[in-house]
């Protein structure tokens, strides 16, 4: 099984590409606050480039969708279509066969955010199932009666780690599109028509309920609704605060995972006192840790979180890496023989609760989509006026994420607001409007190590006044352009 979830032909083939899938499926269209976006004609360009397809199986999101014509897609058909073809003569469907297969075969693949190069398979076995588990059958208070509802893209691991709790018995509300779109009120008539007893949001979305807000009223119930829990990115203080107040009865914390787990690492623990901003307990089995830059666990100080001892969940390895030296590379190099989160986070001496505080490497989480640097300048890079440029990661007094293009102008040619429009077009063309860095400005140098690569979290270090080093900086003058950057003072 491959998923992720792509709106742009360009973003499909630079991660199926590497996989070689036989199978690809598709809705036929989706619609994202009240724009339809047609999937036909970015699939069939994506096909081109996909050889090893053997068939492409289209889901029709409508009734009309069948007199769509989609002869230009190579081997493909609608999938009730497909379906038809296992059905007995006598109209009956013969029983499903299962196979038994070891704990590290390989289920589902997932993919890196491309923060160097293209985006990078990761391959997951049965062990993701251990992490929910561990994450919602244990340590939350919940059973087979209990109704859950998320909002995440597919391909997200937050969507994978949501659904996977059918293992648990659990029934699971699916919602396509944008709760905002329709009424202010839309995600709390869903609670009280589903009886929705646990929520999981991202966090983006908790911030925009409250700046829209959109808030329950008096003729909502909501008894149903016990726990709400928010990831994918920092969760605010203000949050609490928002939440506890609207909702006094329900439970809100905020959790912690990544890609590569399939899961959280952090999660509620319900017999525990929940304080502001934090996550008060590691999930059963995982030893989560924050390290010095030596590697050594310290608490009350901010370090990086790793895991320190394996977990079930862990991912196998990256497609393709056959001896496993680039897994290691990328994710054990930094500390020998303990896994990097990629994450800063502290630990609260007084109450011993978590408190994740932003990345520690170069990838980019802009309103909850998270993306690599490389996927920009292979966009940026292409305009005739600039020379180079560099995106990192800027964070607000409230922790709120985004993104900053700096852009190192060509001599000849001239800084100006028409080139950064086409810019930020481009941008949201080739990948998605969630792509577009929310601050583009002027730089006159980008700084590079002594092998020529762009030192990105030294950058991100000093626009966000976090201690650096640059003993192995090529062109150590540059740095003085990120100090005190008058755009980043009105964030």
């Amino acid at each position: 099984m491959i998923q992720h979830h792509c709106e742009n032909g360009r973003a499909i083939v630079n991660r199926f590409k590497q996989v070689k899938p036989r199978v690809l499926l598709t809705v036929d269209r989706f619609v994202h606050g009240g724009e339809e976006v047609n999937m036909l004609q970015k699939v069939e360009n994506a096909v081109q480039n996909l050889p090893s397809l053997e068939k492409v199986l289209i889901v029709a999101s409508k009734s009309d969708s069948y007199s769509k014509d989609i002869s230009g897609i190579k081997s493909s058909c609608f999938l009730e279509e497909f379906l038809k073809l296992g059905v007995e003569e006598d109209g009956s469907v013969p029983e499903m066969q299962f196979e038994q297969v070891s704990f590290s075969h390989p289920v589902i693949i997932s993919y890196t955010s491309g923060t160097t190069g293209l985006p990078k398979p990761i391959v997951h076995g049965s062990g993701i199932l251990m992490s929910v588990s561990s994450s919602f059958g244990v340590t939350i208070d919940t059973d087979r009666d209990s109704v859950w509802m998320s909002v995440s893209p597919v391909g997200w691991a937050s969507w994978s780690m949501y659904t996977t709790l059918q293992f648990l018995g659990q029934k699971i509300v699916l919602y396509e599109g944008n709760f905002y779109y329709l009424t202010p009120t839309y995600v709390w008539n869903l609670v009280d028509k589903h009886k929705i007893s646990h929520i999981l949001f991202p966090s983006s979305v908790v911030d925009e309920l409250e700046k829209r807000k959109y808030l329950p009223t008096e003729k909502h119930d909501l008894s149903s609704l016990k726990y709400l829990m928010a990831g994918g990115s920092v969760v605010k203080r203000g949050s609490f605060d928002f939440m506890n107040k609207i909702l006094p009865h329900v439970l809100f914390s905020g959790a912690y995972g990544c890609t590569e787990v399939m899961g959280c690492c952090l999660v509620t623990e319900m017999t525990l006192p929940v304080y502001k901003a934090e996550i008060n307990a590691s999930c059963i089995g995982t030893a989560v840790e924050i390290v010095d830059e030596s590697g050594n666990p310290v608490i009350g100080e901010v370090g990086e979180v790793v895991l320190s001892k394996p977990i079930p969940g862990l991912a196998l390895g990256l497609w393709g890496d056959t001896d496993g030296s680039a897994f290691r590379e990328k994710y054990f190099s930094k500390y020998k023989g303990i896994f990097a989160m990629g994450d800063y986070g502290i630990i609260n001496p007084l109450t011993k609760g978590w408190i994740i505080c932003c990345r520690s490497d170069e990838t980019l989480k802009q309103r909850g989509c998270r993306f690599g640097s490389s996927e920009i300048y292979n966009i940026v890079e292409k305009f005739p006026e600039v020379r180079n440029s560099l995106c990192v990661s800027h964070y607000n007094k409230d922790m709120d994420e985004k993104a900053v293009l700096f852009l190192k102008i060509k001599e000849g040619y001239s800084y100006s607001e028409e080139l950064v429009n086409r810019i930020r077009k481009a941008i949201a063309g080739e990948l998605t409007v969630r792509h577009v860095p929310d601050i583009i400005i002027e730089t006159p140098d980008i700084p590079y190590n002594l092998n020529g690569k762009k030192m990105e979290i030294i950058v991100k270090k000093i626009i966000n006044k976090m201690n650096f080093s640059y003993e192995s900086i090529a062109n150590p003058e540059s740095l003085q352009y990120y100090c005190n950057v008058p755009a980043l003072h009105e964030c």
